[in-house]
């Protein structure tokens, strides 16, 4: 399997459409738009993950630079989650 960036996306691409985007290079998995934990709206990038990593490889130079929903697609290979848990945090105590 292959995980897939897809960035600068409208704000308004679905899931289908991007999967319909990509199943023209073979067989999509999963389509994950992601969208911002307090609003629920789009936050302009999606994840997509493919079954096979050269049909996956020909999806990212196919797509990359193509136009969807008025915006340029940047597409390329997903990088690993970092592991341990989110930022900074901290401050805000009182100081002794």
């Amino acid at each position: 399997m292959a995980n897939i960036y897809v960035g600068n996306c409208s704000f308004d691409v679905t899931e289908q459409q991007l999967r319909d985007v990509f199943a023209t290079y073979g067989e999509v998995n999963t389509v994950n738009v992601i969208t911002d934990r307090d609003t629920g709206r789009p936050r302009g990038f999606a994840f997509v993950e493919m079954a096979d990593s050269s049909a996956a490889q020909a999806a990212i130079r196919g797509v990359n630079g193509t136009e969807l929903g008025g915006r340029t697609l940047n597409v390329n290979e997903a990088r690993p989650k970092n592991e341990g848990g989110g930022g900074g945090g901290g401050g805000g105590g009182r100081r002794w």
